[in-house]
């Protein structure tokens, strides 16, 4: 029995490919022109260079691609950009020069030195507290020096120019 069914196996095969040989001859011309028009495509979509060199590493560190990185473009703002308005003083001269000093040592500055001092804000720099007392009281100053108190406050000694007298600004200020 184990020999018949080798038998039939065997004899199975040939006929079927004897049926496959004689459909593809009885197909004629026409079916395997298309055939391979259809797998030429097929090539031709996917591209020839299918196979890649695999890449040589001369380096143990690996840099990550750089990628796009494209600019922000948000939703709504992060920050109140509100300039006008009464939250965003803006650092004018009102808010660096805070008021003059009228103590005693201040007042031998004012007499002696052609100083006047004034408590300014701590943010303030030299420039900006020229340009605020300029601005303020229509006076040239020569220099300025100035000094944080260990209060915290900012303290600023305007050294006036010699055609201009200290002593005269105060009274008009009000200090003395």
């Amino acid at each position: 029995m184990v020999k018949d069914t080798k038998q039939t196996r065997s004899r199975v095969v040939p006929e079927a490919s004897a049926k496959a040989a004689k459909v593809t001859k009885k197909s004629g011309t026409k079916t395997d022109k298309k055939a391979k028009a259809v797998k030429a495509a097929a090539v031709v979509k996917k591209g020839v260079h299918l196979k890649q060199a695999k890449k040589i590493r001369t380096n143990a560190r690996f840099y990550r691609p750089k990628t796009l990185s494209l600019a922000r473009d948000p939703m709504y703002p992060r920050k109140a950009r509100d300039s006008a308005g009464d939250n965003r003083r803006k650092f004018d001269q009102f808010t660096i020069v805070k008021y003059p000093l009228a103590t005693e040592s201040a007042m031998k500055k004012i007499e002696e030195n052609n100083t006047l001092v004034f408590i300014v804000d701590v943010r303030a720099n030299k420039h900006q507290i020229k340009e605020a007392v300029r601005k303020l009281y229509d006076i040239k100053t020569l220099k300025v020096n100035t000094l944080v108190r260990p209060d915290g406050t900012k303290k600023a000694y305007v050294r006036l120019t010699a055609d201009i007298e200290a002593l005269d600004i105060a009274n008009k200020i009000g200090i003395i």
